[in-house]
């Protein structure tokens, strides 16, 4: 794990030169990385959730935005290496513990495994040594992520472009959450970034998402319409990353 800086962004690089995590020292709250924005997405579709539980921790990027940014929420986080957690508190301003914020140094698999209907928002963003970690794309962990999300929840995956496996993924995704997802490419970064939901969410406009990007987008300075306008079924993405 190494901790660089250039032109006033702190970066974390795990497994060679990778960024994992990237904060403007002048803005810490900022969400430098455009994949971090790209999965705000579910706040077009769930704007106040009530508990955030994050898989992967990095520099804890999210982590922080959603806890100063949006003040209802409580929020969890499962990080298996513990010197993440030190150095996403000693270098990248990761609040420490209180009453909404818990960060646990655990197995991501197996504490989602052991939760029902827990959380409203599932963020999933687990890689090691560059790829993404095995215990967290199988049929099983994404079945006990759909359970481990409360009525209308959403799992919020992210996922390199250019993985050999994608197709894959998404098809467990889509057996566990009944073929309900959306899918989102971050502009520059060759990321995907996945939607599932616990619940048909029954037939939306796309101007019906516009109108919902509208106070988000005032609220916290992001492109929420083009996010709302970028939004595609997973075999359009598939066609996309090839």
């Amino acid at each position: 794990m190494q901790v660089s800086e250039q032109d006033g962004v702190r970066f974390l690089h795990r497994g060679g030169d990778a960024i994992q995590s990237a904060m403007r020292i002048g803005a810490p709250l900022a969400l430098d990385l455009e994949y971090t924005r790209c999965m705000l997405a579910f706040l077009l579709f769930q704007p106040q959730p009530a508990h955030v539980l994050m898989i992967g921790l990095g520099g804890g990027s999210l982590a922080k935005f959603v806890y100063h940014k949006l003040p209802q929420a409580h929020v969890t986080v499962v990080e298996i290496d513990r010197q993440v957690v030190t150095v996403a508190r000693s270098h990248f301003q990761l609040p420490h513990d209180d009453a909404r914020l818990r960060v646990r140094v655990a197995d991501g698999a197996a504490f989602v495994a052991r939760r029902r209907a827990c959380a409203d928002i599932v963020l999933l963003d687990g890689f090691e040594g560059g790829r993404q970690s095995p215990r967290l794309t199988t049929q099983a962990f994404y079945d006990a992520a759909c359970r481990a999300l409360r009525r209308h929840g959403l799992l919020v995956a992210n996922f390199f472009g250019s993985d050999r496996h994608l197709r894959s993924y998404l098809d467990r995704i889509g057996a566990s959450f009944g073929g309900r997802l959306a899918c989102l490419r971050a502009r520059g970064e060759g990321n995907i970034i996945v939607l599932a939901f616990k619940d048909d969410p029954g037939m939306i406009r796309r101007e019906q998402l516009l109108a919902r990007a509208a106070p988000l987008e005032r609220k916290l300075g992001i492109d929420f319409s083009r996010y709302a306008a970028g939004l595609r079924s997973a075999q359009a993405i598939l066609k996309i990353a090839r």
